[in-house]
């Protein structure tokens, strides 16, 4: 996708999902734990420095998380410098610099560590076999590992310590089919339950416009309300299309087609828009860490795939994509 860099990608396809169904009656107790975490992820106060590994790279940042009769308060700032830092007040959520403040769009709720699981749980059970395994120490607390295991070969496998505690999620590991990291986070410091205080930014950095025309903060965003011009057969069994809408692009006149599905862990997105004239567009595999990006032509249209899966099921679902017009005919 010719002029949308990586981040901002990966920003938008890391997008919220939906609910946990209980396999069978032997599972509930991994249900609880799961529930736990994902109520303690919002509703614990903590703050730390937490480590980001992906390939060959690594990056700190400390974060802060307030819960109380106001809500969700939340901040992280990477320690790498290149990253402005991010603050979050229930829904609205701003990005500060040294001499700027955007705020930022909140698509569907997209996961940040720890927030890794949705409130709602019902499709996990469905799409993952759920387990308990050992007892482990992590930033100096006592952790329960789950494991999550795909019922296919289509999705990650996804590795979790908890507080025994508080429930609060101090590590996370995506394994690929050999059971290999692909991408981890871990809590190197840690303090729980601890008075915490926010700072905030003086009212006078706050700007009446809090983006430019032609920022990735500027984009227009269109629900699409009525049936979808386009099919996909290649998305992966449990997967679920949870949005479609129209979306204008950075740096782009045209606004492009994006849907979301997600199998209640992790999402995909679609984006189809109008191929570009100029033959400079980044087609092929990209990737950073779990999330994998695929670019290709489609006739008139470039197609782009964006998913924490492998490598080989983006490529499946762009090769699927149709227009339903063009099926038609």
């Amino acid at each position: 996708m010719t002029c949308m860099n990586l981040k901002v990608i990966v920003a938008l396809a890391l997008l919220g999902s939906t609910g946990l169904a209980i396999a069978n009656p032997g599972q509930q107790i991994h249900m609880e734990w799961l529930n736990t975490v994902s109520l303690a992820a919002h509703q614990t106060n903590y703050s730390g420095t937490f480590v980001h590994q992906y390939g060959n790279q690594l990056e700190t940042s400390n974060i802060s998380h307030i819960f109380d009769h106001s809500g969700e308060r939340t901040k992280v700032e990477k320690q790498d410098g290149s990253e402005c830092e991010v603050t979050s007040n229930n829904s609205a959520v701003w990005c500060y610099s040294s001499d700027k403040v955007g705020q930022a769009e909140r698509a569907h709720d997209r996961k940040v560590f720890p927030v890794l699981l949705p409130e709602q749980l019902s499709a996990l059970g469905e799409n993952y076999q759920i387990r308990t395994g050992e007892s482990a120490r992590i930033a100096g607390f006592d952790t329960q590992v789950l494991e999550l295991r795909p019922r296919d070969n289509l999705r990650y496998s996804h590795k979790m310590w908890v507080h025994k505690d508080s429930g609060l999620l101090l590590k996370a590991a995506v394994l690929s089919d050999r059971q290999e990291v692909v991408e981890q986070y871990t809590f190197i410091q840690l303090k729980i339950n601890s008075s915490i205080k926010l700072t905030k930014a003086p009212p006078s950095v706050i700007p009446q416009t809090t983006a430019q025309p032609g920022s990735p903060l500027a984009q227009k965003i269109v629900a699409v309300t009525d049936e979808s011009a386009w099919k996909v057969d290649g998305i992966p069994a449990g997967f679920k299309k949870i949005a479609e809408m129209r979306r204008s692009m950075r740096g782009k006149k045209s606004m492009a087609t994006q849907m979301v599905f997600s199998d209640g862990l992790v999402g995909i997105s679609i984006f189809i828009e109008a191929r570009p004239s100029n033959s400079d567009s980044a087609l092929g595999l990209s990737s950073q860490g779990a999330i994998h990006i695929y670019s290709k032509f489609n006739g008139d249209y470039l197609v782009t795939v964006v998913g924490e899966v492998p490598p080989g099921t983006v490529l499946q679902i762009a090769d699927s994509v149709r227009n339903r017009g063009l099926l038609s005919n």
